[in-house]
């Protein structure tokens, strides 16, 4: 028999449904493998057993008692700490917010749960979800489970879901939660060999989702296969009133109406992506997965996107400017960590409680952030950036007028050795050059493994669909997997 973890989220919900094994032992099984794990990968930041065990313990006697079973029934899952528990840890991966248990569940995670799903623990992240390599993590980084061949260098899990992607692709979780800014569900897939889905903005509830950019932020599914996706943010997706910015649109049968089928399906190909010096491996991937879509019965159309070059210095003014009002919250008086030094007066504790508790990169985006917002520059950067984010979304509107779904790699290379990058922060903020215009427009885009490089490392390709038309995405994402036919693995040595 397959080992149990080696199952992905239809594989355990469709055996525990049938009786092949329960829900225990499902949980029973991932909990033994994430405690092997934890020590070398340090996906988790709070590890939850009894979590796990108590869902699946609902899930047997639901099924003993004949009654129906929700789509994630019986599937434990690692859940990114950037969304609130109710009653567990939730910290963003800051020491500012170390302790902190919410009295209150995020919608995402409730709907989770409501599907039967269980929680194995809080996943690393980068902290507040600012980075591209999980090395901003006030609890350490997070190590990737793939290596390079003869390489004992540890690698970079992508950012800010490392701790995510690290899980499903060592397969201590079957799928985990991730949340996306300019690329923190792509890329990390990317880099792991796993698949990953960033649905429209607004599709997935934002309310108990600690912010960073709150028109940008969007959380989505990670886990094995473009299928596993659909199920799970089926099952996260949906309306809710207590997000001012969530789509009251009913959630639609993704799952079902899956098909690989590329026939009468226009994908477009911007020039502008192709950039000078790309690497080889990268451009290879991206041309055989232009082979892939054609073969699937698509036709390939050339498409320009003028003012892509422009995405990357417009997101790091908008995405901090919101992140610098976002984090302005954290001031020592209402939760999480206080320092509060022998007779100092409010403004030195605040002082005192920030420098304490933000890491390095969160201190750099909220003074970029509250520069750009600053009287003297707010119109020369932000009033600016913002101009520049329509004319971005303007693009892809008028190329979706010739076009179904857009293919472009996912990152500019595969994963990175840890330390590699993050002495250069530009540097690091070139790992989101593919996936941050997706992001100021708000459209679906889903990563997908298309094989190896020649350092014998995962590559992603990432298709973005129109607004609303996460199927589409999910569709072509399909006929890319069953042409890319990847099936490696990072060879176990945690």
């Amino acid at each position: 028999m397959t080992n149990i973890t080696d199952l992905g989220i239809a594989a355990i919900r469709d055996g525990v449904a049938k009786g092949t094994f329960s829900a225990t032992e499902v949980a029973t099984a991932f909990n033994a493998a994430v405690e092997a794990a934890q020590p070398a990968l340090n996906a988790f930041i709070v590890t939850t057993p009894e979590k796990a065990l108590e869902a699946a313990a609902k899930v047997d006697a639901d099924r003993a008692a004949g009654k129906p079973l929700g789509t994630m029934a019986g599937v434990p899952i690692g859940m990114k700490d950037l969304f609130a528990t109710k009653g567990t840890q939730t910290t963003a991966a800051s020491k500012i917010l170390e302790g902190f248990k919410p009295q209150y569940e995020s919608t995402v995670s409730q709907k989770l749960w409501d599907a039967g799903a269980g929680m194995l623990g809080k996943l690393n992240l980068d902290q507040f979800a600012m980075g591209s390599s999980n090395e901003t993590s006030a609890f350490g980084n997070v190590i990737s489970p793939w290596r390079r061949p003869g390489d004992t260098a540890p690698l970079a899990p992508g950012g800010s879901s490392g701790g995510s992607s690290a899980a499903v692709a060592a397969r201590i979780a079957p799928a985990a939660t991730g949340t996306d800014t300019g690329g923190s569900i792509r890329q990390p897939a990317a880099f792991t060999g796993i698949s990953g889905i960033k649905p429209t903005y607004g599709r997935c509830s934002r309310w108990g989702v600690v912010a960073f950019a709150s028109s940008l932020d969007q959380a989505g599914a990670m886990a094995h296969d473009v299928t596993d996706c659909a199920i799970m943010l089926e099952a996260m997706a949906g309306f809710d009133p207590k997000d001012s910015t969530s789509l009251n649109l009913p959630v639609p049968e993704w799952t079902a109406s899956l098909n690989a089928d590329m026939r009468g399906k226009k994908v477009g190909i911007p020039r502008e992506y192709r950039l000078e010096g790309m690497d080889p491996d990268v451009a290879k991937s991206w041309d055989d997965g232009i082979a892939w879509l054609k073969d699937a019965g698509a036709e390939i159309v050339e498409i320009s996107l003028p003012h892509t070059k422009y995405a990357l210095p417009t997101y790091y003014i908008i995405a901090p400017a919101e992140a610098s009002s976002n984090l302005a919250r954290y001031d020592g008086v209402r939760y999480g960590l206080r320092d509060l030094p022998d007779g100092a007066g409010l403004q030195d504790m605040y002082a005192a409680t920030r420098a304490a508790g933000f890491g390095p990169e969160v201190k750099r985006r909220i003074m970029i952030g509250t520069y750009v917002l600053s009287a003297g520059f707010y119109d020369a950067y932000y009033t600016q950036a913002q101009k520049v984010r329509t004319l971005i979304a303007r693009d892809f509107t008028n190329a979706f007028m010739d076009v179904d779904v857009i293919l472009v790699p996912t990152a500019p290379s595969s994963a990175f050795a840890l330390g590699e990058k993050s002495a250069d922060p530009l540097e690091m903020y070139l790992n989101d050059v593919f996936s941050v215009p997706a992001s100021l427009a708000g459209l679906p885009a889903m990563s997908v493994p298309a094989g190896l490089d020649r350092n014998g490392l995962p590559l992603g390709l990432q298709v973005i669909g129109k607004a609303f038309d996460e199927q589409g995405v999910l569709n072509a994402s399909l006929a890319l997997e069953q042409r890319a036919q990847f099936s490696a693995r990072p060879e176990k040595w945690w």
